[in-house]
């Protein structure tokens, strides 16, 4: 799977010209993802700048995964908040720690706010993240990855200023399952995915980590061995079909993603420690 359109090579030149203007970073991660959804190119580009590692979307991860990831993150040497950004959970502590984790040192810096650039991948809640720190809609938020396009300076109280990014990924995914995990999380655009490979992925997963859960969303007494004669079966029981009765996989598919997405199948982290 190969993803770098021009927006993200600009983004790429962005955060390096603008980097140096910053204080700190916010690396927003996927709490679903923690792994697959850290860019490497971004690792690379911020060097020893101060970060904080946000794991967003906590509310969709599992709560026991995420307090080990945490822990992996810490012992990397990263302050780490966990946060909800659509409900506002762990929104409060974000001041505390960035003053913490940059020391106020020398004049200039004490007599300006600090300068935090936020990055990460599409898709994994930055501008929703930024809403809530300065309380209203001043950065688009949604569901579609690529919505932040340009560059954006946002006065978060007196002591915090921020500057969003787009979100960026990388050119290849070496290894497939990122790129399927990235993709199960609507990291990467539909218009680019095989959404049925993509949901025989997830439906693979899911068999072999949480099978009940299929069964109570679809209310199946049994699965059938096969994915792709199990998106049927969950085609039919949605009413997603084709003339003649046959589930039409594609919009079943987009319909199993978006169940995931939305945690209507439960709270799951894909990547292990």
């Amino acid at each position: 799977m190969q993803w770098f359109p021009g927006h993200m090579a600009k983004t790429k030149r962005l955060i390096r010209e603008q980097l140096r203007l910053c204080d700190a970073v916010f690396e927003l991660l996927d709490a679903r993802i923690p792994s697959s959804s850290r860019n490497p190119m971004i690792k690379e580009i911020l060097g020893t700048k101060p970060r904080i590692v946000v794991l967003n979307k906590i509310d969709l991860a599992e709560p026991g995964q995420t307090r080990t990831w945490e822990s992996v993150f810490i012992d990397e040497g990263h302050p780490v908040l966990k946060v909800d950004s659509v409900r506002g959970t762990g929104i409060r502590a974000v001041t505390a720690v960035v003053q913490k984790a940059v020391p106020r040192t020398g004049t200039a810096l004490l007599m300006r706010p600090l300068r935090v650039m936020v990055v990460g991948i599409p898709n994994v809640g930055k501008s929703s993240f930024v809403n809530r720190l300065v309380g209203q809609r001043s950065a688009r938020a949604g569901k579609r990855p690529g919505l932040t396009r340009g560059k954006q300076w946002i006065r978060v109280g007196r002591n915090i200023e921020l500057l969003d990014t787009p979100g960026v990924l990388w050119p290849k995914f070496e290894d497939p399952e990122v790129g399927y995990r990235l993709a199960v999380t609507g990291a990467v655009r539909e218009e680019v995915l095989d959404v049925e490979d993509v949901a025989r992925w997830l439906l693979n997963w899911l068999l072999a980590n949480s099978p009940t859960a299929l069964k109570k969303r679809f209310d199946l007494r049994a699965l059938p061995g096969e994915c792709a004669d199990l998106l049927d079966l969950i085609g039919i029981k949605r009413g997603l079909l084709l003339p003649g009765g046959r589930a039409d996989r594609t919009k079943t598919a987009a319909a199993l993603l978006k169940d995931f997405q939305e945690g209507r199948l439960g709270r799951f982290t894909l990547d292990e420690t």
